[in-house]
């Protein structure tokens, strides 16, 4: 599994890049391999307010549908258009063109509780 070293995760699976204050979430390579095909997703609203811990988003797979928490409380700012007509894009490209939408963090110390990559590839099992 890959577990990029400039990201932070979530025990549920999502991971978060920061860059200045807009961060982008998405879903692990892990999460995406536990779905198997992704068909279709539903990104939360652009203005939505979301809890860190709260469902922000859903994808679903021919397995099942799964909620997407979202590892940090704030606003969000844009969602991945091409989601809607390419959801596959979260198992092909998890950490690339399939993050799923970007916020403002309304609260900067939510981010040091998340887990550090060596932290969640203990989780997984790496």
């Amino acid at each position: 599994m890959n577990v990029p070293a400039d990201l932070r995760y979530a025990k549920t699976h999502e991971w978060i890049r920061v860059e200045g204050d807009t961060v982008t979430v998405g879903i692990t390579d892990h999460a995406q391999a536990e779905l198997t095909d992704i068909v279709y997703a539903e990104p939360p609203k652009v203005g939505a307010e979301v809890k860190a811990g709260a469902t922000a988003a859903v994808v679903e797979s021919v397995k099942a549908a799964s909620d997407i928490y979202s590892p940090l409380s704030g606003t969000v700012t844009e969602v991945n258009e091409e989601l809607s007509g390419n959801p596959a894009l979260l198992n092909t490209d998890p950490f690339g063109q399939g993050w799923i939408y970007r916020m403002k963090s309304s609260d900067a110390a939510e981010i040091s509780s998340l887990l550090t990559p060596e932290a969640y590839s203990a989780q997984i099992g790496q």
